[in-house]
């Protein structure tokens, strides 16, 4: 195996093996009883040995989405942010410009490749999710949609297989 090759196996063994994540729905309707996506993290979360730091629901409100985020970031337990909502083009999806204005570093390719896991499933309408991922201040973030079925697609594909590894770059 190459050196290259192993590089990234030499990450990962390195990673830690439980995370602090805070957990972040957004919504104007959702309750905690009807905030199935929000719950979904979590429990995949826990499920994976990782650690919820915190969680909330707040309203599709760039400024509330920024204030808890911030706070979120600045609690030295938590190491990584995931937000669930307000990933879409209406009028009232906002989180996606509210964590843009937070973002130190951007990982394009979360959202590139969300998208591309998302067309297998659902088709073209998956160009309409911005869903995004970065770091602030030595946290990663992760902007998720609002539908369980995509929140489930990027935690079991794509977050939960290099989260420890997402981690031990940004800490670095």
């Amino acid at each position: 195996m190459s050196h290259a090759g192993r590089s990234h196996l030499d990450h990962r063994a390195a990673a830690p093996e439980s995370i602090a994540c805070y957990v972040l729905t957004v919504s104007d309707t959702r309750t905690p009883d009807t905030d199935t996506s929000g719950r979904a993290i979590r429990e995949l979360l826990e499920g994976s040995g990782h650690r919820v730091t915190g969680h909330a629901i707040v309203k599709d409100d760039q400024e509330a989405v920024v204030s808890h985020v911030t706070r979120a970031i600045a609690d030295a337990q938590t190491q990584v942010v995931i937000t669930t909502g307000g990933t879409g083009i209406t009028s009232r999806d906002g989180t996606y410009e509210a964590i843009d204005t937070l973002l130190d570093k951007r990982l394009d390719g979360f959202g590139e490749l969300f998208r591309m896991l998302s067309f297998q499933e659902i088709g073209a309408a998956a160009m309409l999710s911005r869903a995004t991922a970065g770091t602030a201040s030595r946290t990663a973030i992760f902007v998720l949609p609002g539908s369980e079925n995509a929140v489930r697609l990027a935690m079991t594909r794509l977050i939960l297989p290099e989260l420890g590894h997402v981690v031990q770059q940004v800490s670095r």
